[in-house]
């Protein structure tokens, strides 16, 4: 793998080196934690990125020697997150950011990165998604109307694009494909009415789909080749971006808050064939590949602006590729939440 930084591993053997990895700071980050002033919060903290997110920003700034602090704010509903955040140094604070009372009591962070949000079984609760989505932004927004804000959102805000065609740039407008999508548009609304009206400086950090080898794109076409499942084609290309990248490019995406507010598509700048993804791994398993279903428009983002801004990602796709590789045959813990990037109709 020529090209590659010597600090990385050929293969991620476990759950503690991956972790390691996902948290790892890269110089970027801690030039710019040496900027930081203030304490750094993290909102919905204990999801699937929350975390390693946490981590990477309180190793950034020891790296940098900043003594700000890092708090991590979630229900917990599993203790364990929030204990394995404590003991890697990170403040964590349990809260239900639905109820407008407990959000009033926490500390008024000057930079915040809000996580919090619902897409898997949001067809089975819509309204549980529309409150996650749209009225926690409405109850948080006020609250931290003096902070600057990166809003996690998703390429789902973005129409459909046929194949073959260009990814979705920030400058095109929001075509949002079912309820889910929809809630989308709706927190990133909250936020910019937010900008608007009170000034607070946001950052609509518009993600595609991270992978962080317990769950992703690449994730999901590995664990249907090894399982000798059809690969769905509805979607023939897809975005993947190294989770321990998307971790770097949101801290690091602070220094662009604005008001009005900005977006950054996020994502890596190579796109993936499904096809020639599943071919990869059947021939690395030894399996047979089938598929199903017929390519058509799919969701594809294009992070030129990203990559201008804040650099390429570390890990590119190829690197990505070894590591799911050996993961899957592995047994390789799945945090069991499929991308469903195949689902062009909106339906998560």
């Amino acid at each position: 793998m020529s090209g590659q930084p010597a600090s990385w591993p050929e293969d991620v053997r476990d759950e503690d080196a991956l972790e390691e990895l996902l948290s790892r700071p890269s110089a970027a980050d801690v030039a710019f934690a040496r900027t930081l002033t203030d304490d750094v919060m993290v909102l919905g903290a204990g999801g699937k990125m929350g975390p390693s997110l946490a981590r990477r920003a309180r190793r950034a700034l020891d790296a940098a020697g900043v003594a700000q602090r890092v708090l991590a704010v979630a229900r917990f509903s599993d203790p364990a997150v929030a204990s394995a955040l404590a003991r890697d140094g990170v403040e964590t604070i349990t809260c239900d950011l639905l109820d407008p009372a407990q959000v009033a009591r926490l500390p008024r962070t000057p930079n915040v990165l809000f996580l919090a949000g619902r897409k898997f079984g949001s067809s089975g609760r819509p309204d549980l998604t529309w409150a996650q989505n749209v009225v926690v932004p409405a109850i948080v927004a006020p609250h931290f109307r003096e902070s600057r804000i990166v809003v996690f959102s998703t390429g789902n805000v973005y129409p459909l694009v046929a194949p073959g065609g260009p990814g979705a740039t920030e400058s095109d407008a929001t075509g949002p494909v079912g309820e889910y999508a929809q809630t989308c548009v709706g927190r990133e609304r909250v936020f910019e009415h937010a900008a608007l009206e009170h000034g607070t400086r946001c950052l609509l950090f518009r993600l595609f789909y991270a992978v962080d080898l317990r769950y992703g794109t690449l994730v999901d076409v590995a664990r249907r080749v090894h399982a000798g499942e059809p690969v769905d084609l509805r979607a023939g290309h897809v975005n993947a971006l190294w989770q321990g990248d998307a971790c770097s490019y949101a801290l690091r995406a602070l220094a662009l808050c604005a008001s009005p507010p900005r977006a950054l598509v996020a994502t890596g700048p190579e796109v993936a064939s499904v096809v020639a993804v599943a071919e990869e791994f059947g021939r690395r398993f030894g399996r047979a590949v089938r598929f199903s279903g017929t390519p058509g428009p799919a969701l594809l983002g294009d992070p030129a602006l990203c990559v201008s801004l804040l650099g390429s990602p570390e890990v590119p796709l190829a690197r990505l590729l070894d590591w799911v590789a050996a993961w899957v045959p592995r047994g390789g813990r799945s945090l069991g939440k499929a991308t469903h990037f195949e689902a062009t109709d909106g339906r998560f």
